[in-house]
């Protein structure tokens, strides 16, 4: 679904609910609180909390007041001050702004993570014991290990710890108390390729180009576009 849409279907469907439950009297912030004992009081509460969390999605600063007021009238029936299809140009201009601004801030972003991951792996690539493979991945083997060695089509169990090029740690296995098992064909390029470098037993040192981590989509909070990320992983098992 188009972005700007998904937002208007979301302000649409809210507006609907809020039409439909909340009560004609205006209340405000000074409002002594409303009791809560009827099913209908409950449920409209309910559906308040709702919309409210609903409300934290949207990417632009809403004005309380001038919100209330269209809510106010639908309620009432009234004639609102703009027509619903300018509202939802309204909507959907501001929407597209916003979005538009955060695609050319995550490019940004991307375009800066690149240039920093290139430019340390350069120098990592110069340091000893760093070894660079001809995809671009980058590894020192910290344990050797004694057992086998796993293949692509493999499930393994590790522990790992996953940090940016500035040290930021943004997952690890260590912290959870918990190893992970997983099929070295279903993740990361770096870690499938990575991982059939060393032995049962062995703990290697990986450091990922983007290309070979999570590339311009970035994951989560915390790995932004293009970002270079540096890996310890622990081979505990071939399952």
């Amino acid at each position: 679904m188009n972005p700007s849409k998904k937002f208007t279907t979301i302000a649409l469907a809210t507006a609907a609910l809020l039409v439909g439950a909340c009560s004609s009297e205006a209340t405000s912030s000074n409002a002594a609180p409303t009791p809560l004992k009827s099913e209908s009081s409950k449920f409209s509460y309910a559906v308040g909390l709702n919309f409210g969390s609903s409300l934290q999605r949207f990417p632009v600063k809403l004005d309380k007041a001038a919100l209330l007021e269209a809510i106010q009238t639908s309620i009432d029936h009234g004639k609102p001050r703009i027509s619903p299809a300018d509202a939802r140009k309204v909507i959907q201009t501001t929407m597209k702004k916003k979005q538009e601004k955060a695609m050319f801030a995550r490019k940004a972003k991307g375009g800066k993570n690149k240039k920093a991951g290139e430019a340390f792996l350069a120098e990592n690539a110069k340091k000893a014991g760093v070894k660079t493979t001809a995809s671009g991945l980058q590894y020192i083997i910290l344990t050797e290990g004694d057992g086998a060695v796993p293949k692509a089509t493999d499930k393994v169990k590790v522990n790992y710890k996953g940090t940016l090029i500035d040290g930021t740690v943004f997952d690890s296995s260590y912290d959870r108390g918990k190893p992970v098992s997983f099929p070295l064909n279903g993740v990361i390029k770096g870690w499938t390729e990575g991982l059939q470098l060393i032995k049962v037993g062995g703990k290697i040192r990986l450091f990922l180009p983007s290309d070979l981590a999570y590339g311009k989509r970035g994951a989560g909070g915390k790995i932004g576009p293009n970002s270079t990320l540096i890996f310890d992983v622990e081979l505990l098992a071939i399952e």
